[in-house]
């Protein structure tokens, strides 16, 4: 979808059209999954914060003032969503602390959070190692490979100048491959010592 087709459609979902805002919605999810995946705490679910973000995107656009804004909205959204996952991930981890510790009389949430089962595959462990990254790395670094976006199209959504986007991704490609080769190392480092012994 062209950015002129994209604002027509944003402002036809601001002023109530449920129909533009489900293809809005469709247009914009998988980018929005990218910076939710450089925010998100690993507890959380992606498919749970995008359903957050999706029910705040409906509860809330009619309040969006400027169509033009709908981008810087949307990622600030989706920020918060994160965080919010973040501090409820925090307070498990605070709860479950404490019940470790014979303190059993204090509310918590009930269920155990379930652990990350999706770690196969060379795709997911760069996915993981790109979720380690400082948000400044990371986010720009999972529009490019989870989206596709261009360096202008990241700039743009980030409002940053498309060269320290080009800087971000250079220096975030890097550290993967630096974050890759130091894991790998670690594991080849038992064998090595096992066969010269």
């Amino acid at each position: 979808m062209d950015q002129v087709t994209d604002a027509r459609e944003v402002e036809a979902a601001i002023g109530g059209d449920a129909e533009a805002l489900q293809r809005v919605w469709r247009t914009h999810r998988r980018w929005v999954a990218a910076v939710l995946l450089a925010h998100k705490p690993r507890e959380a679910e992606l498919e749970d914060l995008l359903q957050e973000v999706a029910c705040t995107v409906v509860e809330r656009i009619g309040e969006l003032r400027d169509p033009a804004c709908f981008r810087a909205w949307l990622r600030s959204v989706s920020l918060n969503c994160a965080r919010t996952a973040g501090r409820r991930a925090t307070t498990r981890r605070i709860f479950r602390s404490m019940r470790m510790q014979g303190v059993s009389d204090m509310p918590g949430p009930s269920a155990e959070p379930a652990p990350d089962a999706d770690h196969h595959g060379e795709a997911n462990r760069l996915l993981e190692i790109a979720r380690r990254l400082h948000p400044d790395y990371s986010e720009p670094l999972l529009l490019r490979a989870v989206r596709g976006l261009s360096q202008k199209q990241i700039a743009e959504t980030l409002g940053l100048p498309e060269t320290t986007i080009e800087t971000r991704l250079a220096r975030a490609r890097k550290m993967l491959r630096e974050e890759l080769e130091f894991e790998r190392d670690c594991v080849a480092l038992p064998i090595s010592r096992g066969r010269s012994s």
